[in-house]
């Protein structure tokens, strides 16, 4: 098993029920093994202006090959106009976790 071939997604929204939408699909379609979640407060730059604002993180551990329906899904799902979807290589992990992640996510 190469760890190559799996990553880590994500992305953030402002409310939980868009939150809990994400997570329930991506679980139910095997395009994610496992999502945690975290409160965290972030602050940018949108149409010229510093924002502020309290959101919810959602880091998703799926496989590499799964990336393109991840980002898919996330997109029809996602209430925001322009949503943070970034998938993160992972160079090295535990192998029985990376093979438990193989075993719980499939490409569509």
């Amino acid at each position: 098993m190469n760890p190559q071939d799996f990553c880590i997604v994500l992305t953030t929204t402002n409310k939980q029920e868009n939150a809990q939408q994400m997570i329930q699909v991506l679980l139910e379609q095997k395009l994610a093994a496992c999502i945690q979640t975290m409160p965290i407060s972030s602050h940018y730059v949108w149409q010229g202006e510093i924002c502020h604002e309290e959101e919810v993180l959602l880091v998703i551990k799926t496989q590499l090959e799964c990336y393109s329906d991840v980002e898919q899904t996330l997109t029809a799902l996602h209430d925001y106009d322009v949503p943070q979807i970034v998938q993160v290589p992972i160079t090295e992990g535990f192998h029985p976790y990376l093979a438990w992640i193989k075993q719980n996510t499939q490409k569509k």
